[in-house]
């Protein structure tokens, strides 16, 4: 939900449509930007229902503006989004049901995921994944801070450091060699950090991008 991924979503969703259509066309969006300083503070004090309550107040100015459905851009806030799907009329496109479409489409059953520190060791994300019966590896708690540190304090932050990038590599190989059969770039910044061709030979599932095709393929629908 930072304006980096936010600006990400927006350009990979208008070049989806176009790509499609062709010409000039692009999709009608309803944007709702927020203040990334709020979504931290509800992130690292553990705040939930300000969070949940935010949201959702968010969630329903956007259907009230004639949304056909809603988009939370941003794995770690879909804690919060059984407020959101109980709240709205119209559709909510959960990450983690996007996420595990695609990892069973390439029958992979167990998947590596590196995201903040809500998503790899709350229950939410692997409730939700274990639900469709893939099962979800972690890093190690001491590489746990690292990946969540670097996301807080430079990707968000639009920084993108090489020392970074090699950390974050070294972490997705343990991964591999742990038994995980792709991982999933489970932060909707990590895609501008880590590219497929970073690592030739490993599976890597990007959230953001498989978020973005659904969104395409519903506003085509």
């Amino acid at each position: 939900m930072s304006s980096v991924a936010t600006g990400d979503y927006y350009r990979k969703i208008n070049d989806g449509v176009n790509e499609a259509l062709g010409g000039h066309e692009r999709p009608e969006l309803l944007l709702y930007s927020v203040n990334f300083g709020d979504i931290e503070r509800f992130v690292r004090q553990e705040r939930w229902d300000d969070a949940a309550d935010y949201l959702t107040d968010r969630a329903m100015r956007l259907q009230a503006a004639g949304a056909d459905f809603v988009v939370c851009g941003s794995n770690t806030m879909h804690r919060v989004a059984p407020a959101l799907e109980s709240a709205l009329d119209v559709p909510f496109v959960h990450i983690v049901d996007v996420v595990a479409d695609a990892a069973l489409r390439q029958r992979v059953r167990v998947l590596g995921v590196l995201g903040t520190r809500p998503v790899m060791e709350a229950d939410f994300y692997r409730e939700r994944l274990e639900g469709r019966g893939i099962e979800m590896l972690t890093p190690t708690a001491a590489d746990r801070t690292l990946v969540d540190d670097v996301i807080f304090d430079e990707l968000t932050q639009n920084e993108f450091r090489a020392e970074s990038r090699e950390e974050y590599l070294r972490i997705i190989r343990e991964l591999v060699d742990r038994g995980a059969q792709a991982v999933l770039l489970g932060c909707t910044e990590i895609c501008l950090l880590v590219k497929p061709e970073d690592l030739p030979g490993v599976t890597l599932l990007d959230s953001t991008q498989l978020h973005v095709d659904r969104v395409v393929q519903l506003a085509l629908s």
